[in-house]
């Protein structure tokens, strides 16, 4: 965007730009679950025993909530790659 040529500066953008759609799709998560849409990882969903409904009726128990932290943490993995 600068006229910047270099690598580490693209391999960093690159890191920012996850991290940033990671979190853009957390904080979307409630407006998306209220018109019957869940965008995040199934697999992840899964392995904590949460379901698309338990989104979209806006459950917020413990496996939820762990859902949300495992995806955060992912954002959080990009932004310590950056530093």
């Amino acid at each position: 965007i600068l006229g910047v040529r270099d690598i580490h500066a693209d391999h960093a953008a690159s890191h920012i730009g996850k991290a940033q759609g990671i979190v853009t799709c957390l904080r979307a998560t409630p407006y998306h679950s209220t018109r019957q849409k869940v965008f995040l990882p199934m697999d992840i969903c899964m392995l904590h025993g949460v379901s698309q409904e338990d989104f979209i009726r806006g459950k917020q128990d413990k496996n939820v909530r762990d859902v949300i932290y495992d995806i955060a943490s992912q954002a959080h993995i990009h932004l310590e790659h950056v530093r």
